[in-house]
């Protein structure tokens, strides 16, 4: 069976690590969910900068699937809005309850895990300019941390979205298939490509 990702949206969702995630997931053959964490149900979700993306069903709909990961882009708006769905927090205790990994982009570390105490052991990173809302004992300052013994995976913004998702592919695919789809995105220097 295929590996399987459960992305979260909500109205202020920074689009470009949205989308960045999606489309690198489905290039390294993930099955992608889109979910919709509107307060209405609304499938049609506005981003941050007015980018609209339309969500395969509400996350009421999806939140019990059997996924691998589940996924929380930043946008300041579209992480308040996941730190207060109760069933968005809830959906994200049940994976890190049962052993599946936790992703988080920007924002959302800090707006979402950190005021629900989801990871109260974890390094991890996010947006610079919250880093203060990330005890100094987890904080970590790098493009994307993974903490294996919590299964925990952050990045820290629209900048670092593609090492965020070729984490994943490495995470729940392999090595190999990162550096397949790494190697056809003519990447930046920086951008760890998986090549060895």
């Amino acid at each position: 069976m295929s590996a399987s990702a459960l992305i979260c949206l909500a109205p202020g969702s920074e689009e470009i690590e949205a989308v960045t995630t999606i489309d690198l997931l489905v290039r390294g053959g993930i099955n992608v969910t889109v979910a919709s964490v509107a307060s209405n149900g609304e499938l049609t979700i506005a981003c941050s900068r007015g980018v609209k993306i339309l969500a395969d069903a509400p996350l009421v709909e999806v939140a019990d699937g059997d996924y691998d990961v589940i996924i929380l882009p930043g946008g300041n708006k579209g992480a308040e809005c996941f730190r207060d769905s109760p069933l968005l927090v809830e959906t994200v205790k049940q994976f890190h309850r049962s052993g599946r990994i936790v992703a988080a982009i920007c924002a959302a570390a800090a707006t979402v895990l950190m005021p629900h105490e989801i990871f109260p052991i974890g390094n991890m990173t996010g947006f610079p300019a919250l880093k203060d809302k990330i005890p100094e004992a987890q904080w970590q300052d790098r493009r994307v941390v993974w903490d294996a013994r919590v299964k925990l995976l952050t990045s820290q913004g629209p900048g670092t979205s593609i090492d965020f998702g070729l984490k994943i592919i490495d995470l729940l695919v392999g090595r190999e298939k990162a550096h397949e789809v790494a190697s056809q995105l003519v990447i930046a220097a920086g951008i760890y490509n998986y090549y060895e």
